[in-house]
């Protein structure tokens, strides 16, 4: 029986990848080096941005299960990861949520990332704590995005930790300049 020929199998171009670890590397808990984590994802071609477990991959290949098995192995400690497609991120610049005018030098604004699109339907803006001089403020959101600005401030990373409850699912922070520092490195891609 003659045999056909094959048809050579073209990979399919797949969108980058965000990767957003929650909880490591802060306050000397579930520490590790994201540099070297990077270079062990290598043949995804995974860029690391700053200490916070934050990842770009660029090439995540066809099944973003098999991919995130393989981070999960790879990771010292266990860890909560969110992944994100990248073209959300780019959406994110242009759906800027803060407008032109930038903050004052007391004020960094935030992107919180939900594990899931959130349950809550938040009233929103949103201050924390209610009373007095906030140290977070929530404004918007929009499916599994949170945004918002805080003070620099010894509470503000516990009052950062009640958006999870505001939304009904777990959540990771980063601020706006790493937002900004991922919609480079996925435009460059």
């Amino acid at each position: 029986m003659p045999t056909r020929p094959r048809t050579p199998r073209v990979a399919e171009k797949s969108s980058p990848l965000v990767v957003l670890l929650r909880g490591v590397n802060v306050g000397g808990r579930r520490t590790f080096r994201p540099s070297v984590l990077a270079r062990e994802l290598r043949d995804y071609d995974v860029v690391n941005i700053g200490a916070a477990g934050t990842f770009v991959v660029r090439n995540p290949g066809r099944s973003h299960a098999a991919f995130r098995a393989r981070l999960l192995r790879a990771l010292p400690a266990e860890t909560e990861v969110m992944l994100c497609d990248g073209r959300d991120l780019l959406r994110l610049e242009t759906e800027n949520p803060f407008g032109a005018e930038p903050p004052s030098s007391e004020v960094v604004r935030f992107v919180s990332v939900l594990s899931a699109a959130g349950a809550i339907r938040a009233a929103l803006p949103v201050s924390f704590p209610p009373e007095g001089e906030w140290l977070v403020r929530v404004v918007a959101s929009n499916g599994r995005f949170v945004f918002g600005m805080y003070r620099r401030h010894m509470k503000t990373i516990a009052y950062l930790g009640k958006i999870d409850a505001l939304f009904g699912a777990r959540a990771t922070t980063r601020n706006w300049n790493t937002i900004m520092a991922i919609v480079r490195i996925l435009k460059e891609h």
